[in-house]
């Protein structure tokens, strides 16, 4: 790799951009290729560039085809992580469950009777008032943020943080009534209706989920649709 390619893909990392190195196996050729960019040893076709887009979105590196070239896509994306707001017991499952799927999982409360060591072992745990940690913890676009804590003084800050920021799913507990209070107090701060639309409420997938664990079952597969962008994450379920 030619250093001025390692030092954009360098760059890239540090700035948590997503990347895709595209290595033509014939030539040797190498070409970095970023959301709305590329740079490298050669321009890549503009038909082969949604290809490219695509592995970065799945994740997916690998070899494709393309006209009478063999190209190696190595996708380069920041680690996925997950801020949750409120360490309650949903918090307690879907911790380690998001931990498993490869999120990088922090747990957000002030309230230091609920976010304790014993609760969740092995997950990082914030202690600020959740707008400060959000603030801290810049959350970008392979960032998942769910309020937990059915308290407005606690999930309201959160939310009107994450809806200025890039995070890819912005989600929160509650029933169709507490949303649309929710919807409310969030517009009397300043969320326009478009910021708000952005908000998965009531959170998760509609799967009649009772149980903690079931709940956190469902708001984690809600993140994996939209991550991956399914079908119903499109509209067209």
């Amino acid at each position: 790799m030619r250093r001025r390619l390692f030092d954009a893909l360098r760059r890239a990392q540090a700035e948590k951009r997503a990347v895709a190195l595209v290595t033509d196996l014939g030539t040797g050729l190498q070409t970095l290729v970023h959301a709305d960019a590329q740079e490298g040893d050669v321009a890549l076709e503009d038909e082969f560039l949604p290809q490219v887009r695509d592995a970065i979105r799945r994740d997916r590196s690998g070899i494709v085809e393309f006209y009478e070239g063999r190209f190696f896509i190595q996708v380069q994306n920041p680690p996925l992580r997950l801020i949750i707001i409120g360490a309650v017991h949903i918090a307690q499952a879907l911790a380690p469950m998001a931990a498993l799927a490869g999120y990088d999982v922090t747990v957000v409360d002030p309230r230091r009777a609920f976010a304790t060591d014993a609760r969740f072992p092995a997950i990082t745990l914030n202690g600020e008032w959740p707008d400060d940690a959000l603030a801290a913890l810049a959350p970008d676009h392979r960032t998942a943020i769910v309020t937990l804590t059915h308290d407005p003084k606690l999930d309201d800050p959160a939310l009107l943080a994450a809806l200025s920021s890039p995070a890819f799913y912005v989600g929160a507990l509650g029933s169709r009534k507490t949303h649309a209070k929710r919807r409310e107090r969030l517009a009397e701060a300043g969320a326009g209706e478009d910021a708000f639309a952005r908000i998965k409420g009531p959170v998760g997938l509609d799967i009649s989920a009772v149980t903690p664990a079931e709940i956190a079952i469902s708001i984690l597969a809600e993140m994996t649709l939209t991550l991956r962008g399914g079908p119903k994450a499109k509209g067209e379920g």
